[in-house]
């Protein structure tokens, strides 16, 4: 095959790769449009009028009326969420109804406080399931293994909140009172300051990650270590170690990437509730706050960076699943 035959095939491989990812990325976008439709008009359905609750029950009709002028709740919604879009575009996230300050800078520090707390789960989770999928494959149908599958479907058939209330039973009251149970972080400190703080919010998210992840390498090294070419090393007399790490782990690990994209877009999306039980001051509680308040600039921020955080992860699975899946295709064609 000549140079310019390999060079026309990498052209044609990139691009049939980066039309389906661009395909998603259209189609991605077209769903956060339709998604923050959707929050808009979620939040303008929250019972109460904004402007009764800012001035109170003993507000006049005519304060109220100004108000809901002030803030441009007196316009048409087509119009409410076509400024609010065209703000956000801008970079403008509105005005917070409940303290007026900007919505970009309370949502700075607490996207900051959610991004910390999902990058150490993940941190924590990723060679933890490693570790615990790779131990669990070599003691195949053992006490140990029998063991881990029974504990892993538990841990993922129980929700969030009731392993981070079992947590704090544990280790934050009379039982173990070494943890806070309340993770209570200054505003404008960085959460590295408190780990303390940290480590019953990130278990609760680590320990159903662990349990899911772990049972897909522990499915993945076992299909692997049936290979021929791992029988032909075991014949060779090489040794376990060896086999394990230079040939299994690698071939066992590729299809896991994927799947922990996946995890990791599950994890932004069910912080809220982590966040909103240990009080942590992230996105899930600043949403929570702002329900509580009827502050629809921070609803409608808050969840719309949920939202996009998800699709970015999901479409960060979705290339690395696809990439995963081109060599395949590849024999297939070649055979």
């Amino acid at each position: 095959m000549s140079v310019d035959d390999r060079s026309d095939n990498v052209v044609i491989g990139v691009f049939a790769w980066l039309r389906p990812f661009l395909a998603r990325v259209l189609q991605g976008a077209l769903t956060l449009l339709g998604v923050s439709m959707l929050i808009f008009l979620a939040a303008r359905a929250l019972p109460g009028d904004v402007a009764n609750i800012i001035l109170g029950q003993g507000a006049t009709p005519e304060q109220v009326t100004l108000l809901r002028s002030q803030l441009g709740l007196d316009q048409p919604l087509w119009w409410q969420y076509l400024a609010w879009l065209s703000g956000i575009l801008h970079g403008d996230w509105g005005t917070s109804l409940a303290n007026g300050q900007p919505v970009a800078d309370a949502l700075s520090q607490s996207v900051r406080n959610s991004a910390t707390l999902s990058a150490v789960a993940l941190a924590v989770m990723l060679p933890l399931s490693l570790l615990v999928g790779v131990v669990t494959a070599q003691f195949r149908d053992g006490l140990v293994d029998k063991f881990f599958l029974a504990l892993s479907m538990v841990a993922n058939a129980v929700p969030d909140f009731v392993t981070g209330t079992v947590l704090v039973a544990l280790f934050a009251t009379t039982i173990l009172h070494i943890l806070p149970a309340v993770s209570f972080i200054p505003p404008g400190d960085s959460p590295f300051s408190y780990p303390d703080a940290l480590v019953l919010p990130a278990t609760t998210v680590i320990i159903p990650g662990v349990m899911y992840l772990a049972r897909l390498v522990r499915v993945a090294v076992i299909d692997v270590m049936t290979t021929e070419y791992i029988q032909t090393a075991i014949l060779k007399g090489l040794s376990p170690s060896r086999i394990l790490l230079r040939h299994a782990l690698p071939n066992a690990v590729a299809p896991i990437i994927p799947a922990a994209s996946l995890v990791a877009a599950f994890t932004v999306g069910g912080i809220v509730v982590v966040e909103y039980l240990f009080a942590y001051p992230g996105v899930g509680s600043a949403l929570v706050d702002a329900v509580t308040n009827r502050d629809l600039p921070v609803i409608q921020a808050n969840v719309l960076v949920i939202a996009a955080a998800y699709f970015i992860l999901n479409l960060i699975a979705d290339a690395l699943a696809q990439k995963d899946d081109e060599p395949t295709r590849q024999k297939g064609g070649n055979a």
